[in-house]
């Protein structure tokens, strides 16, 4: 039921002109008809804030200079099917509402933690802000501890915990084993001061944390999370078809490029390992970007080049398993010069 301090609230942040508060206010007594059972009424004050058909807050919620506000985009975000169906786990968990809240993404780098973090955020609405390290840690005695304590403070009481999402990216850079550490006794403060405040998390926030360390993390922090995503699960199959949706979505965006899909993944194949996601999607904007824009195939010569020293050498190209039309496309050499060439004629 609504209280007082609800109507109260609700005129003093109207005639002070804070709109942030009001919204915040107002979303609450919103819910408080949903939870009596006027659900009617609920939709009624939500319509009645939203200019839109949802609800989105305006403005920073988070301003120190410990977080930074994350813009989301709409690009691609090809996942191996394993991690694909955690990840809508991840989002029907915490679309349930039952506290299910803290997640760890690990796994070594460039296999996609960040960027599935903001697709989340996407996909659910939220505002994503991301915990800047560079600012958190201090040289002082107990000084990083204490930023832990107030960063923490600042998302429990925050406007919107509904609305938004936290990231603390490569959190391995603040909490390592506290046995381990060559700094035992700085490191177990830090560390033991994180697991006391995710124990405080409101259930509202998503907070989602990602390394490249998982082997050196805490094991008491590990028992915090509500679960734990491996990222470290790709086969050669599916890079070679995440590397064919990327090239797909760059292509709109280069003019004159030759599409060749068959031979394009011919030569993914052929990398040695072939990369993580976030390699392999430089390797292929890089190849892109330093194409000749009169050649619409060079970028695949460019490609080339990371797995045959000379790629425009016939005999190596056919060794390789390259088809006459292949290393035509490749060298741009017609294929009977190519046929007459290999022949020594």
């Amino acid at each position: 039921m609504i209280k007082k301090k609800n109507i109260i609230n609700l005129i003093k942040y109207h005639v002070e002109s804070d709109d942030f508060q009001f919204r915040n206010e107002a979303v609450d007594i919103a819910r408080a008809f949903d939870q009596s059972g006027d659900h009617q009424l609920a939709e009624y004050v939500m319509s009645l804030l939203s200019s839109a058909s949802t609800f989105v807050p305006q403005g920073n919620i988070l301003e120190s200079e410990f977080f930074k506000r994350v813009e989301l985009d709409n690009d691609p975000l090809p996942l191996p099917t394993a991690i694909s169906e955690d990840v809508k786990g991840v989002i029907n968990a915490i679309n349930h509402g039952l506290g299910i809240n803290k997640f760890l993404f690990e796994g070594a780098p460039g296999t996609g933690k960040t960027e599935t973090a903001k697709q989340i955020a996407r996909l659910l609405n939220r505002q994503l802000y991301i915990v800047e390290f560079s600012e958190l840690i201090d040289s002082k005695m107990g000084q990083t501890a204490k930023n832990i304590v107030e960063i923490f403070r600042e998302i429990n009481t925050m406007a919107y915990p509904s609305r938004t999402m936290i990231l603390f990216d490569e959190i391995d850079a603040i909490a390592l084993d506290r046995i381990n550490s060559n700094d035992l006794r700085e490191m177990g403060r830090v560390t033991s001061t994180i697991l006391k405040e995710l124990d405080k998390l409101s259930p509202e926030v998503v907070f989602i944390a990602t390394t490249n360390l998982f082997e050196k993390f805490d094991k008491a922090l590990n028992r915090r999370f509500d679960a734990i995503i491996n990222f470290d699960r790709y086969t050669d199959d599916d890079l070679i078809e995440i590397a064919g949706i990327m090239l797909e979505s760059m292509m709109k965006k280069f003019q004159n490029t030759g599409r060749d899909m068959k031979l394009f993944k011919k030569i993914i194949a052929k990398l040695d390992p072939i990369p993580y996601p976030g390699e392999l999607n430089n390797l292929i904007r890089t190849s892109l970007a330093f194409s000749n824009p009169n050649n619409k195939f060079d970028y695949m010569k460019r490609l080339l080049r990371n797995v045959l020293k000379n790629p425009t050498d016939l005999k190596e190209l056919q060794k390789e398993g390259f088809t006459l039309r292949e290393i035509e496309i490749l060298t741009g050499i017609s294929k009977s010069q190519v046929a007459r060439e290999l022949k020594g004629e």
